[in-house]
């Protein structure tokens, strides 16, 4: 009988307690299963078809949003969109690498801050070039547990994706390059000195 009641002790100390013990109940219940994706896809839905407009009249005080529309098709959605446990599956799968990648990121924003000039771009581009990385890390690892392999289309892919790149960035460069009327005025003094200003 010691045993049990030093098991059942020890237990709210290593594991959480009761916030543990409601976050196992609620899990049981189905709120991380159902629940919270069915509120996530219909606040998604519902504030897109609100945001787009598609479902708005128009009379004598103006333009009226019809909500009613928008909230049966944002139930409609989010209640098929639950029908089979795909959903709940890639959300479980997606939402943890989501925490971890955001506390990566945020490292980052911190150690960059400490040790960076303010308004530096190169790191601001820096940022975005890691950021985008570590979203498709996030994505192609969540996706990569339902059987979709990225480095298969990687493989794939990588010789016409690179061409492509090329292609778009020479596009923009001659674009960027040919919309300048006049000549910027040098910002260094070695660069004034040679310009003869």
């Amino acid at each position: 009988m010691i045993g049990v009641n030093t098991l059942l002790a020890s237990y709210g100390f290593f594991r959480g307690g009761d916030i543990g013990n409601v976050l196992a109940q609620w899990q049981a219940a189905g709120v991380f299963s159902y629940a919270l994706p069915f509120l996530l896809i219909f606040a998604l839905t519902f504030g897109l078809l609100t945001r787009v407009g598609l479902f708005t009249t128009k009379d004598a005080s103006g333009e009226k949003s019809n909500k009613s529309i928008n909230a049966i098709i944002a139930l409609s959605v989010s209640l098929m969109a639950l029908q089979f446990d795909f959903v709940s599956l890639f959300f479980s799968e997606i939402f943890p690498r989501f925490g971890v990648a955001l506390s990566i990121i945020l490292v980052i924003l911190i150690l960059g801050g400490l040790f960076m000039p303010m308004g530096s771009k190169g790191f601001s581009w820096g940022l975005i070039a890691v950021v985008m990385v570590i979203i498709g890390i996030v994505i192609f690892q969540s996706l990569g547990s339902f059987g979709y392999d990225a480095g298969y289309w990687w493989r794939n892919n990588l010789g016409s994706l690179l061409g492509w790149v090329v292609l778009i960035g020479l596009i923009i460069a001659v674009v960027a390059g040919s919309t300048s009327s006049e000549p910027k005025a040098p910002e260094t003094m070695l660069g004034r000195i040679l310009a003869g200003k």
